[in-house]
């Protein structure tokens, strides 16, 4: 499946300036990695002989690897995230997911976007809920070609934007923060965008790099417009995917659908590093999949509570204890 991506700002995430309180100020940006992207080829566990026993072909091997640490690396196509890394503004959350997990695209996509248990369904998603409690629900339609004359009229960015959809997708989002203040007195306190194409059941490994390689080649000018915009410092930048890959490379050089992954966190005031456990290759459940250890809903109560101030129980529908990925100055 070739990689796409679209930009994609939801109406109801879009409130009026006026109505929102400063800390609203804080941007989020999203990135969904749709189709369930295969963690364990991404943040690596090479120190772990268990790796390659279960991924004798399509395992990244140590002297490949990026090195993070003694033990973890990432994916080789991802050299564009190592200033981000060493400059300390990189985390990665290990191990994230939810229990009981769904392995079906839409519905766990479903559960990703409202914060639901996988037995529970909502009709609103997270944000909706968030800025519904704060009494934001003026909102307006950020169409395309709204979108195309508000870049028009932007002020050239002096950032270099990766080629294909994906980088164009980035460029888009990035002139429309420039020109945030001729949106008629109204802020963009959400971003999402989206790269497609991490369903690798089959021939995973050039397609997975490049994807990865899209990936942190995007992350690295979103870094670069948000410092040349003033906006690094009051941004964060979270990947999320509807889950990981089966620990087990399967017969057609791929990976099937599975069950936690890691995510990455990058901002001025993040705290970075590896949080959350490391891979349990040798506490598989008993589907062959990874356990748990990070609810999704943890980082969603982080942003809520310590990056927006807001009651992240009350939005959650539960206490969620929240990750150390902030600076206290970013709080």
């Amino acid at each position: 499946m070739a990689a796409s991506t679209c930009v994609l700002i939801p109406p109801a995430l879009v409130m009026a300036r006026e109505v929102l309180p400063r800390r609203h100020e804080k941007l989020l940006i999203l990135i969904e990695l749709n189709g369930g992207n295969d963690g364990l080829n991404t943040v690596i566990p090479f120190a772990d002989p268990a790796y390659l026993s279960l991924r004798p072909t399509i395992g990244i091997h140590r002297e490949h690897v990026l090195q993070l640490d003694e033990r973890t690396g990432i994916h080789p196509s991802m050299q564009s995230l190592m200033p981000i890394w060493r400059d300390g503004q990189l985390a990665i959350v290990q191990g994230m997911g939810y229990p009981r997990q769904n392995l079906s695209h839409f519905r766990s996509m479903e559960i990703w976007d409202t914060a639901s248990r996988s037995d529970q369904y909502l009709r609103d998603g997270w944000l909706t809920r968030a800025f519904d409690t704060q009494a934001a629900r003026a909102s307006f339609a950020m169409t395309t070609s709204r979108f195309e004359s508000l870049q028009a009229a932007s002020p050239a960015l002096e950032t270099t934007f990766p080629d294909g959809p994906f980088g164009a997708s980035i460029e888009t989002a990035m002139s429309a923060l420039a020109r945030r203040d001729a949106l008629s007195g109204q802020g963009i306190p959400v971003i999402r965008l989206t790269l497609s194409g991490f369903d690798t059941h089959q021939n995973q490994p050039v397609q997975h790099a490049a994807l990865l390689k899209q990936l942190s080649e995007g992350l690295a000018a979103i870094r670069s417009s948000l410092t040349e915009l003033g906006q690094w410092n009051n941004t964060l930048v979270m990947t999320y995917s509807e889950f990981g890959r089966g620990p087990r490379e399967n017969e057609s050089n791929g990976t099937d659908h599975g069950t936690a992954a890691p995510h990455f966190v990058m901002g001025g005031g993040v705290n970075g590093g590896l949080h959350g456990e490391a891979p349990a290759l040798a506490r598989l459940d008993g589907n062959g999949n990874l356990p748990v250890s990070v609810d999704f809903r943890q980082m969603y109560a982080t942003v809520l509570g310590p990056w927006w101030g807001m009651d992240c129980a009350a939005i959650l529908g539960g206490r969620f204890q929240t990750l150390p990925l902030l600076r206290a100055r970013a709080a």
